[in-house]
């Protein structure tokens, strides 16, 4: 079964909402920010330099499930960028839709600090550039998702998807 639901995953400043919403378009589907359904009390967290335990993000990840099942159903793409660092935390999000499709997106870890001391000293994002240690060290490659170097162009990575995913 090809998936309708993709989680685009991978540390922050990995263009996660650059792609979706790329994908998006490509595809006439939508994209959501998963960050956007943080608790504040997470946002302050991590504002504060301060890495979220699996405690803080489990209500979050609970609440992108739903709305993972809340979009398996439609028939159009639905693109969810989040960080999905841990299995565990996969794990969470497939829970109520099994089928949910993975791309992990990568980059040199010389560009991901250049790019999140970019967006945080210019006000876009709210994380830190002192926490992308802390995300690096988690994370918990999947074997199972498309690894898509976002050093690339955005064209070739909306192609590697299409040639993956729908064909």
């Amino acid at each position: 079964m090809t998936p309708n639901v993709f989680i685009l995953m991978g540390v922050s400043a990995t263009g996660k909402t650059t792609l979706g919403n790329a994908l998006a378009e490509s595809t006439h589907g939508k994209f959501l920010d998963g960050d956007d359904f943080h608790p504040e009390a997470n946002r302050k967290k991590m504002a504060s330099g301060i890495p979220l335990s699996d405690q803080d993000r489990q209500p979050w990840l609970e609440i992108l499930a739903e709305l993972i099942a809340s979009h398996s159903t439609d028939p159009t793409p639905t693109f969810i960028a989040c960080s999905a660092l841990k299995e565990t935390y996969r794990k969470t999000l497939r829970s109520k839709y099994p089928a949910l499709g993975f791309l992990h997106l990568t980059a040199p870890g010389k560009i991901l600090l250049e790019r999140i001391t970019c967006r945080y000293e210019s006000g876009q994002h709210f994380m830190p550039p002192s926490l992308l240690a802390s995300q690096l060290e988690i994370l918990e490659i999947p074997d199972y998702a498309l690894e898509m170097n976002v050093t690339q162009p955005i064209s070739e990575l909306v192609v590697k998807f299409t040639d993956h995913f729908c064909r």
